[in-house]
């Protein structure tokens, strides 16, 4: 009896590993079969529909307001500066005294000229005299000709020297007259040059003055804008730190080189009426329309770059799945680009969702609002 009870455990045990064992097997077919065939997932995005249109850009340039005249002043002679009554930022009127350079050496040589104009003034007034004399004795005969002709000519020579010597207390007294450094412009001081006890040389610098009066708004300008620019454009100039103060401009001058380092040029735009809180040196925006010309506009948000250039997904309405489309820009906005190749009319581009799609992408589209 014992034998057959240890028999049948024998037998049983191989039968219990066989069942597992197959049940297992069928557990992990079904898992290999559900991994072969995944659910196709689904992206929703947004899209918009490529229309071609005459898009005019505008344009936001930032610049600076400039004086339309910066006058350098400075002193006409050399000379040691001893004073210097303006700083930067001071309103300066006409006639006004900036700086004085040391008048010592100019009074020595006012009194040298005018002690050599009072010494050939004596000498032309003997000339005279003796002038007068000989003339009257040439009347009695008691003189020859060649003595009055001596006498006339000293005269005429001693004159010549009073005349010179006037002149050079002239030029001396305009040169004592040049140590004080006076404006001939109304306006406000916006760089100093010397400093007192400097001594300076004839035209450097003391100080510069922006003249009162129309300021211009100045802008460094790609040469692709200059170029769309339209002729004579109204710009409108807002202050940066308070959009609400604006004015109108025009381009008064363009420069006809471009900046070496940036490549743009500089344009000046004249303001005539500046509101009084647009000051020198403030920070302003310009605004500008540029010519309308047929274009294709998308959202800047469409914008992903492939291989450092730019890119966009488009969708094959049919298929309902997604590839991606090199392009070419023309002008950048705000929210907006223009592109020049790469698009046509018709063409479907998602707008939303872009960093989350593949090459192949089935995806589900709504239409993005305009």
């Amino acid at each position: 009896m014992f034998a057959n009870h240890a028999t049948a455990r024998v037998v049983c045990l191989p039968l219990t590993v066989t069942l597992c064992v197959l049940a297992a097997g069928t557990l992990l077919a079904g898992c290999r079969k559900g991994e072969e065939a995944p659910v196709a997932e689904v992206r929703p995005v947004r899209v918009v529909t490529i229309e071609k249109q005459a898009a005019g850009t505008r344009i936001a340039l930032t610049g600076t307001l400039q004086a339309q005249a910066e006058i350098n002043q400075s002193f006409r002679i050399d000379g040691r500066m001893i004073s210097r009554s303006v700083d930067v930022g001071d309103r300066i009127r006409s006639g006004q005294v900036l700086a004085r350079l040391d008048p010592m050496n100019e009074q020595s040589n006012l009194q040298s000229a005018r002690a050599q104009l009072a010494a050939a003034e004596a000498q032309a007034l003997e000339a005279r005299s003796m002038f007068n004399r000989m003339r009257d004795l040439l009347a009695e005969h008691a003189v020859s000709r060649a003595s009055f002709e001596q006498s006339e000519a000293m005269s005429k020579i001693t004159q010549s020297q009073v005349d010179s010597a006037r002149s050079l207390v002239n030029i001396a007294q305009n040169r004592l007259s040049y140590t004080n450094l006076v404006s001939d412009v109304a306006g406000v001081v916006t760089a100093r040059g010397a400093e007192q006890g400097e001594v300076v040389a004839a035209g450097r610098m003391i100080v510069q003055i922006a003249r009162e009066g129309a300021m211009d708004a100045v802008f460094d300008v790609p040469a692709a804008i200059k170029d769309a620019a339209p002729g004579n454009p109204d710009i409108v100039v807002a202050l940066a730190s308070n959009p609400q103060v604006t004015t109108v401009g025009r381009v008064r001058e363009v420069s006809p080189r471009a900046d070496p380092v940036t490549g743009t040029f500089a344009v000046r735009v004249r303001l005539p009426n500046p509101p009084a809180a647009m000051r020198l040196g403030s920070t302003v925006v310009g605004n500008l329309e540029l010519q309308s010309a047929p274009a294709i506009e998308i959202p800047s948000s469409a914008l992903i770059q492939r291989g450092g250039k730019p890119a966009v997904w488009v969708v094959d309405t049919k298929a309902g799945t997604v590839s991606l489309h090199d392009i070419e820009l023309e002008a950048y906005g705000e929210s907006r680009v223009q592109v020049s190749r790469g698009l046509s009319p018709g063409d479907v581009v998602v707008t939303a969702g872009v960093q989350a799609l593949r090459p192949g992408q089935q995806v589900n589209w709504a239409e993005a609002p305009r």
